[in-house]
């Protein structure tokens, strides 16, 4: 895809009104990039993450993890939509709870979106650009929208509950729980040539430091995948989405 391609897909993209009367002051970075360099975790990732844990562990101590203000608010969002923040928790705070263990090595891009969210204390996601189908927008379900995961092993297919927060796309639901879970079928593997990032980001975080998330995660991502292209769009609330001006399939 080529930057004109790339800036297309993310002017598709929306975030729904109902989103807002939730959270009037959320806002969210996408990034969008081509040209990556898949893979397993490897020499070049994985120091980053492991710097970006010890960054974490030290700010942990001298802060406790339930008393860091953006960690409090989403847990709050959470509750707003009906969810259970000690079962389903933000997928930032589930990433600050494993530090002491490690994080999981999964692979070479999931490791550098990892980094900067616990580095940031952001939640982020990746997903793989080419498996949508139509725009990527974050709505409340209405119940019902299937959810390609996994249980015991093997592949299942779950469905939204009604009013709580997802990513979508044409097909279904792509992330469940606003950050919580991210689904297979959109899920980054080590084939993942064509991705989008996520940064989520209530108001305990600013402005000026979900821009810095952004750029730091733009800035690893160059540095692992010489010649990539990339691109950024910060996305609000809105009412009346957008019709896009070209197809807006990541294939």
């Amino acid at each position: 895809m080529s930057s004109d391609s790339l800036h297309r897909w993310l002017e598709a993209a929306w975030i729904g009104s109902e989103v807002g009367t939730l959270q009037p002051k959320y806002r969210a970075v996408l990034l969008a990039a081509d040209g990556l360099r898949p893979g397993p975790s490897d020499h070049t990732s994985e120091p980053i993450l492991a710097a970006a844990e010890q960054i974490a562990r030290d700010r942990l101590q001298r802060t406790p993890l339930e008393t860091l203000p953006h960690i409090q608010q989403w847990r709050e969002a959470f509750r707003g939509f009906g969810a259970k923040p000690n079962r389903t928790r933000p997928s930032v705070e589930s990433l600050l709870r494993r530090l002491d263990r490690g994080l999981p090595r999964i692979d070479r891009l999931t490791d550098l979106y990892n980094a900067v969210s616990i580095r940031h204390l952001v939640p982020v996601g990746g997903e793989d650009l080419q498996q949508y189908v139509g725009p990527l927008r974050l709505t409340r379900a209405s119940g019902g929208e299937n959810f390609d995961t996994t249980a015991g092993g093997r592949p299942v297919v779950e469905y939204a509950d009604p009013g709580e927060v997802i990513w979508r796309d044409d097909i279904g639901a792509t992330c469940r729980r606003w950050n919580w879970r991210q689904g297979t079928r959109t899920r980054i593997t080590d084939r993942t040539t064509r991705a989008v990032f996520i940064l989520d980001a209530l108001p305990a975080l600013g402005i000026t430091e979900l821009h810095d998330a952004a750029d730091h995660l733009r800035q690893l991502l160059r540095q692992i995948n010489p010649g990539a292209t990339i691109v950024a769009r910060l996305s609000v609330p809105r009412a009346n989405p957008v019709p896009p001006s070209a197809p807006v399939s990541g294939a």
